[in-house]
C-alpha cells in the first residue's frame, strides 16, 4: 500500500498522483462495463477500493479509515470480521467448500430460523435475495394455478423481472389511464407479458389498493409486500394497507409473500410478526448469510411442499449448485447466534438514539431535514414534506442534485452511507459511533448549498 501510484502526463508536465482508488478505478474500465461489478453501489467519480474490514470499520486501499453505515447494503449486521463468524469459517473450510450432498450445516442453520419464528417452519435455501423472491413468486403460482401477480410502486425485490417492475418510475409514467400506479419496465426490452402479468399497488392509499385488489384479486397467484421498504422512504406500510391486503388475500386466495431479506434484522423473529403479517411465504438474505452469497425462501410445510422433490418431480424446483453450502450454513449460524433477542434491542435502540440525535441537530440548524428508518436502518430526507411513500420520497430536483454531495461530505468526513443516504448499524457500534454518524450528518446537510 506504500508503492508510489501511477502518474499521468498532460500537456504540461506531470499531473499529481493518482490515489490508489482512482487508480483501480482506471484499471477495472478496462475488463469491466462500467468500471464496477455493482451499479447500486457505484457513485461518482469512483467509490474507494477496501483493503480490509474490522468491525465497524473499513481500511480503503489509500490507507483510509471509514465508518461503515453501508454493511454491504444491510447484511452485515455484524460489521467485518466478526471473530465467532471468522471461526466458523475457519473450521469449516478445512471439510470442503462444497459437495454434491447435503450437510448437517443447512439442517442447522434451517432449525435456528425455525427457532427464532415458528412461522419459518421450513426453508430452502439458494445464493440471493433476487433468487429467493423467484422461487417464492414460483411456488405461489405452483399452489394457485395463477400467473399474475401484485407488488407495491417503486418497491425493490431483486432484478427478477417481475420485481423490477415500477420500481423507478417517474411523475410522467407512473399513472395508468384510472389514475392507478402504471407497469412501468425498468429494464430495457422487458417482455410486454411481464407488465401485463404484474399489478402494481400503492404503498400508502389503503383505498386504492383495495379497489385495486378487488378487481384483480381472482386472478393474482400472491402479492409481494415490503412493510418497511427502503427504496418506498425506508417508512412503515400503513395499517390501513396491509389490511387491505390481508383482505383480498383471505377474499380470493392470494398467497402473500413478505419479503425481509433486508428486514429481517429489525425483530428476533423478523419483520412479520412486528407488522401482523402472516405471510405463506417470507424471502430472507443477507444477516442470515453471516457476510457471505445466501438467501432463502421459508414457510409452513405445506405451502413449503411445492419444492418437494422426495416424491418425483416437484410441483416447482427450486436449488443450485452452491445453495445452502457448507461456508454460508456455517457463516449464518454464526450470525444469527450471536443476533439474539437482546443484541437486536440494543442495536434497534441505538437506531433510535441515531434519528433522535440527527433530527434534534436538524432542528437546531434550522435544516430541514430528518432521519427516517426503523430499529437500526435509517435513510435521510430532505424537505419538510410528510414521506410516506415512494412518490413522496422522490427527492425534488434541488434535493436530488444535493444528495450526491452530501453522500461525498460524509465519505470525505469519514463515514460510509448507501448512495441515496440511507444506513445500517451494526453490533460492534456503540453511541460514540452513533453520536459521529449524527453529527457528521448535520454538518453534511448544513455545509451543502442549494436545497434548503
Amino acid at each position: 500500500m506504500n508503492e508510489a501510484a501511477p502518474r499521468r502526463t498532460n500537456e504540461v508536465g506531470l499531473d499529481p498522483p493518482l490515489s490508489r482508488s482512482a487508480a483501480a478505478f482506471l484499471r477495472e474500465q478496462r475488463v469491466v462495463p462500467g468500471g464496477s461489478m455493482r451499479h447500486a453501489s457505484w457513485f461518482a467519480p469512483h467509490p474507494p477500493y477496501a483493503a480490509r474490514g474490522q468491525g465497524c470499520w473499513i481500511l480503503d486501499i489509500d490507507g483510509r479509515r471509514i465508518l461503515d453505515c453501508a454493511n454491504n447494503f444491510f447484511s452485515l449486521v455484524h460489521g467485518h470480521a466478526f471473530p465467532p463468524i471468522v471461526a466458523a469459517l475457519t473450521e469449516a473450510i478445512g471439510r470442503g467448500t462444497a459437495f454434491g450432498l447435503p450437510t448437517e450445516g443447512e439442517i442447522a442453520l434451517a432449525e435456528a430460523l425455525a427457532a427464532r419464528n415458528p412461522a419459518l417452519e421450513q426453508t430452502r435455501f439458494c445464493n440471493s435475495g433476487t433468487e429467493a423472491l423467484l422461487a417464492a413468486v414460483k411456488g405461489a403460482r405452483g399452489i394457485t394455478g395463477r400467473h399474475r401477480i401484485a407488488k407495491f410502486e417503486g418497491c425493490y425485490h431483486g432484478s427478477y423481472d417481475h420485481m423490477e417492475v415500477s420500481l423507478d418510475s417517474t411523475p410522467a409514467n407512473w399513472d395508468d389511464a384510472e389514475g392507478n400506479p402504471a407497469s412501468v419496465p425498468y429494464a430495457k426490452g422487458t417482455p410486454p407479458a411481464v407488465l401485463a402479468d404484474t399489478v402494481v399497488l400503492p404503498y400508502a392509499d389503503a383505498d386504492r389498493c383495495a379497489a385495486i385488489l378487488r378487481r384483480h384479486g381472482p386472478g393474482l397467484a400472491a402479492i409481494v409486500l415490503d412493510p418497511h421498504a427502503s427504496k418506498a422512504g425506508m417508512v412503515a406500510m400503513p395499517a390501513e394497507v396491509i389490511a387491505a391486503v390481508r383482505e383480498a388475500c383471505a377474499r380470493d386466495g392470494i398467497l402473500l409473500i413478505v419479503d425481509e431479506v433486508v428486514n429481517f434484522r429489525l425483530g428476533f423473529a423478523g419483520v412479520s410478526p412486528l407488522f401482523g403479517l402472516a405471510p405463506d411465504f417470507v424471502t430472507l438474505g443477507k444477516i442470515i448469510g453471516g457476510g457471505l452469497p445466501v438467501g432463502a425462501v421459508s414457510g409452513a410445510a405445506g405451502r413449503m411442499a411445492v419444492f418437494d422433490h422426495a416424491a418425483g418431480k416437484p410441483r416447482v424446483a427450486l436449488g443450485g449448485t452452491f445453495s445452502a453450502n457448507p461456508l454460508t450454513m456455517a457463516a449464518g449460524l454464526a450470525s444469527l447466534a450471536h443476533y439474539d433477542a437482546a443484541a437486536v434491542a440494543r442495536l434497534n435502540a441505538l437506531g433510535d438514539m441515531l434519528r433522535a440525535r440527527a433530527d434534534a441537530g436538524f432542528a437546531a440548524a434550522g435544516a430541514p431535514a430528518r432521519l427516517d428508518g426503523m430499529g437500526s436502518l435509517f435513510r435521510l430526507h430532505l424537505g419538510t414534506r410528510p414521506v410516506t411513500d415512494y412518490r413522496s420520497a422522490r427527492p425534488t430536483v434541488a434535493e436530488a442534485a444535493a444528495l450526491p454531495r452530501i453522500h461525498a461530505a460524509m465519505l470525505a468526513a469519514g463515514v460510509l452511507l448507501t448512495p441515496n443516504c440511507s444506513g445500517a448499524l451494526s453490533t460492534p457500534m456503540t453511541e460514540e459511533e452513533v453520536a459521529l454518524i449524527a453529527d457528521r450528518l448535520v454538518e453534511a446537510c448544513m455545509a451543502t448549498e442549494g436545497w434548503r
